[in-house]
């Protein structure tokens, strides 16, 4: 079994908010991946104490936790317990009412020896690639189909961030999991597993050089790093830079390769 992976903050004077796992019990055959990316929030007040790297390594330490020693439980109610556990960790000292309580966008995938589950939820991306080559991207779009002059206003997008008609990420609200999207494929129909967050899936979805089945040859054929090495050249390129000038012009950036 092959497993890469890779993290690169996008501004080296700030904490990396993206977070990766993965576990391969002793037990038997199988494992499981973690792929978070924690949302970066806007100055001033989001009624925590608390950073987004503080509520990244909490919640993905649950995660990973929970979906290699709870097999009975599904993704679902992994991702609902590990919320819990992460605000209960810091519900007596910060408002996790508030709209902008440290939250992130998740990817699990667990596997044994006849299935494999898969749960997304928000914009990062899991890619499945079976025996012949093809890749399945497993996508939450949600985000994506919201306007973008909305998402240019801290309140508009407040207003929609974890509501009906909106997005959903993981924050304290225990509830959104059953908003992820989530799973089930037959062991024998995933030959390798890639999760990647958007500051990585940016060589596909932002700047074109390839589609989903590319991507996972790069990682085939080179590495998790050498990914986000061509995105990084890509965002300083002087004919592809442009595109990234309405959003970060480097964004953290994590993938996880995993063949099984």
């Amino acid at each position: 079994m092959r497993i890469e992976l890779a993290t690169v903050s996008g501004d080296p004077e700030r904490p990396n908010e993206d977070w990766v796992s993965v576990a391969l019990p002793a037990v038997g055959q199988g494992g499981a991946l973690v792929l978070l990316d924690g949302v970066t929030p806007p100055a001033g007040d989001d009624g925590c104490l608390h950073s987004v790297p503080w509520f990244t390594a909490r919640l993905g330490g649950a995660l990973i936790e929970l979906s290699t020693s709870r097999r009975d439980l599904t993704l679902e109610e992994v991702l609902a317990e590990s919320i819990r556990r992460t605000a209960d960790a810091h519900r007596t000292t910060c408002d996790l009412s508030h709209v902008r309580t440290p939250q992130a966008t998740v990817v699990v995938a667990r596997w044994g020896a006849e299935t494999v589950e898969h749960l997304v939820l928000s914009d990062s991306t899991l890619l499945l690639e079976s025996p012949n080559g093809t890749v399945r991207p497993i996508l939450d779009n949600r985000l994506d189909l919201l306007p973008r002059e909305i998402l240019s206003s801290l309140a508009a997008t407040d207003a929609l961030r974890n509501k009906e008609g909106g997005f959903f990420t993981a924050a304290a609200d225990p509830s959104v999991a059953v908003r992820a999207v989530s799973g089930v494929t037959p062991r024998v129909e995933v030959r390798a597993l890639a999760a990647l967050s958007d500051g990585a899936s940016r060589w596909v979805d932002m700047f074109g050089r390839g589609d989903w089945e590319d991507c996972v040859g790069v990682l085939r054929k080179e590495n998790a790093q050498a990914l986000i090495d061509r995105v990084r050249a890509l965002e300083t390129d002087g004919a592809t830079a442009p595109l990234v000038r309405r959003w970060k012009r480097h964004d953290d950036a994590a993938v996880i390769y995993a063949e099984l």
